[in-house]
């Protein structure tokens, strides 16, 4: 399949899937769109330390980055990807630069450069697990207070957003563990609620006029 590294309206970068009409990020702005949902309505309102957090679509890092620039805490980090993105694309995308981030430049080069299917510590406080996997063979058991969950979008990939799949997420989660996501669509959200979730429609990035949170209650 075509891939394309574009602009997005923020500045940032994201691949492109022509075929698709599909990126790995908002064509709104890349960066935008992590901060709102993933930093705004996900780690900034979750209160453990040390947290473990589950990126569903690791994609080009850039969630991974963000949470190692602006968290507080310590940090186990385990990021889920069916297909890793390729070393020339992540060289051409300008996260670094776009965050003003040069002095962790070396930080988001290691993130993409150490081994999968295995724990690194990328730095004092900030772990990294990177497992090459499809989201239905995630077992996991109450190991997460939080999930990011960045797929491809229900139009091309419908099957990620099932029942099966958030039952899944669910049973990763501990208690009061929160998900959240960019999308907004309802049969997503009743998704969510059939398996458990307790779901909020939240304001969303530019570009989306909503976003979900989900949070996994007795």
């Amino acid at each position: 399949m075509k891939r394309e590294i574009i602009i997005t309206s923020d500045g940032s970068t994201t691949i492109h899937l022509p075929d698709w009409n599909e990126q790995y990020h908002s064509k709104h702005g890349a960066i935008q769109e992590a901060y709102h949902v993933f930093i705004k309505n996900g780690l900034n309102v979750v209160s453990q330390n040390p947290i473990s957090i589950l990126e569903i679509g690791f994609g080009t890092g850039l969630n991974s980055f963000i949470t190692f620039l602006e968290s507080n805490t310590d940090v186990n980090y385990t990021g889920i990807e069916a297909y890793p993105v390729e070393v020339d694309e992540i060289e051409k995308l300008n996260y670094v630069s776009e965050l003003k981030a040069e002095n962790h430049s070396a930080i988001f080069k290691k993130i993409h450069e150490v081994t999968w299917e295995e724990s690194h510590e990328i730095t004092q406080g900030f772990r990294l697990t990177k497992r090459k996997q499809f989201f239905k063979d995630i077992n996991d058991i109450e190991a997460y207070n939080l999930i990011y969950f960045d797929a491809f979008g229900a139009r091309v990939q419908p099957d990620l957003w099932t029942e099966e799949i958030f039952s899944i997420m669910y049973t990763s989660l501990k208690e009061e563990g929160v998900l959240v996501t960019y999308s907004a669509k309802g049969s997503v959200r009743r998704a969510m609620e059939s398996v458990g979730f307790k779901v909020e429609r939240l304001p969303g990035p530019p570009g989306k006029r909503e976003m979900l949170r989900a949070t996994k209650t007795k």
